[in-house]
């Protein structure tokens, strides 16, 4: 990903957490129960937590290495599998219908997101070591 991308995507990702949030909190406060919306407040929190990430990585790496353009890609797409998959969870269980193999595309995002954090060690510490 370069510059411009990965401030668009941080942008993205944090208008749609408030918007997400805002929704959970009003109008699913009611369908969910409390684990569901446990879950749901989790998925945003983390959206927002690497929205801004995404934002801080935007403005100071220079995108210029392999490295340093993978970093806002394992973040924005551990957001989507991580984030996303706990909305779609949350929703389809609280209809009734849980989406089942969504489960463990949520750790997967995870994954992908730990990822993104452990290569971000790794471009601070490169030229160090």
């Amino acid at each position: 990903m370069g510059i411009l991308t990965t401030q668009l995507v941080a942008c993205l990702f944090g208008f749609t957490a408030i918007i997400i949030g805002a929704f959970g909190a009003h109008a699913l406060k009611k369908k969910f129960t409390p684990q569901q919306m446990e879950s749901f407040e989790t998925g945003v929190k983390y959206q927002m937590y690497h929205a801004l990430l995404l934002l801080v990585l935007g403005y100071n790496l220079g995108f210029t290495t392999t490295v340093e353009r993978t970093i806002p890609l394992l973040i924005t797409l551990g957001i989507m599998l991580f984030s996303f998959s706990i909305y779609g969870l949350c929703l389809s269980g609280a209809s009734g219908k849980k989406w089942k193999w969504l489960g463990p595309v949520t750790p997967l995002g995870g994954l992908l997101l730990a990822a993104g954090w452990a290569l971000l060690f790794y471009n601070f510490i490169k030229n160090i070591v």
